[in-house]
């Protein structure tokens, strides 16, 4: 039997339809929102059933064992990680807060006409002790102002 081209293509087409029709049916056999809208008492029970079922398991307990098992020693190089990463990001607030603090209070000494005295800053970033009043020679008055240093 000698099969012309317009009977594979036929035959063809017809397997195609055959396919997507299967496929149609297994997607809505398969689609569990529409069976939880369609069935939600069952849908309930089966949801109920299978967390009593796991929860007898007691795998959460054999899942956070493993991980214990798994991350123990990573914990100490994690924890200096953190520790660098969260000094670093305030050593740059306290910076950011520290310049705009000043940049205020060159404002405000500009607002009401005092002079302005430039600011010390030492290796770290701290403000020197002169920028503070200390070191500074002694008062008029008399009396002396307590060294720092």
């Amino acid at each position: 039997m000698a099969e012309t081209t317009a009977d594979v293509r036929r035959d063809i087409e017809l397997t195609r339809n055959r396919i997507s029709d299967t496929l149609e049916q297994l997607e809505h056999k398969l689609n569990i929102t529409q069976l939880v809208r369609e069935n939600p008492w069952p849908s309930l029970a089966i949801a109920v059933g299978a967390g009593v079922l796991l929860s007898g398991s007691r795998a959460d307990v054999k899942a956070a064992a493993a991980t214990v098992t798994a991350t123990k020693g990573a914990s100490g190089r994690i924890g200096s990680v953190l520790d660098d990463l969260v000094s670093q990001v305030v050593q740059t607030f306290h910076g950011a807060v520290e310049q705009r603090i000043e940049g205020l209070a060159t404002q405000v000494k500009q607002a009401i006409g005092a002079p302005a005295t430039p600011r010390t800053v030492a290796n770290n970033g701290a403000a020197s002790n002169a920028s503070f009043g200390f070191n500074q020679p002694a008062a008029s008055d008399g009396m002396s102002v307590p060294r720092a240093d």
